[in-house]
């Protein structure tokens, strides 16, 4: 027998975390937490241009890379991008890029699971660009005169990059049975 003279199992005391948050909707935490892919998509997009564009510019910085800010090519001169305010247009400019290519991936890909989907991702960007694009419109030489240093070391950043735009995307999409409210077996 309990203390107060009851039988049987007691209610754990409620805590801070089974409690909505101030200002909270009940409908909303009935209905679990939906999150809007466009603004979502462009959180990603902003960081993943922000980090992995601080990444290629050390890389051009220590020398595994010729490209300082290939993005911003058609509309800079290559003698202000070698500069610090052109490295730094540069890493806007990839800023932007990679928000489009984050909306392009919640647009088409973010029921996906798992990191397989990002780094395929990444790699195609980086085959798309290096490959097609970029030696077609002349922003970035043909892959035979960048030699295997700065191919590969692209290579490597827009896979990361990418794995980090699709599995941020991913998880984000695919695990929403982690928000659901725990079901407790007895009533209160």
């Amino acid at each position: 027998m309990n203390e107060g003279g009851h039988q049987g199992a007691q209610s754990a005391p409620e805590t801070k975390e089974d409690r909505p948050a101030a200002g909270a909707k009940a409908s909303d935490a009935q209905q679990g937490h939906h999150t809007n892919p466009w603004l979502f998509g462009l959180l990603i997009g902003s960081f993943a241009g922000l980090i992995w564009g601080a990444v290629r510019w050390l890389l051009y910085t220590f020398q595994f890379t010729k490209l300082p800010g290939f993005l911003a090519e058609p509309f800079f001169l290559h003698a202000f991008l070698v500069k610090w305010q052109g490295h730094l247009v540069g890493i806007v400019c990839f800023m932007v890029f990679s928000i489009a290519a984050a909306y392009l991936y919640v647009l088409l890909f973010r029921r996906l699971r798992g990191p397989l989907p990002g780094l395929g991702y990444g790699a195609l960007w980086w085959a798309i660009l290096f490959w097609a694009v970029g030696p077609a419109t002349g922003t970035i030489p043909p892959p035979f005169k960048l030699g295997w240093t700065t191919l590969l070391s692209e290579l490597c950043v827009f896979v990361l990059w990418g794995l980090f735009i699709g599995y941020s995307i991913n998880f984000e999409f695919t695990d929403e049975a982690s928000r659901e409210p725990e079901k407790s077996g007895s009533m209160t």
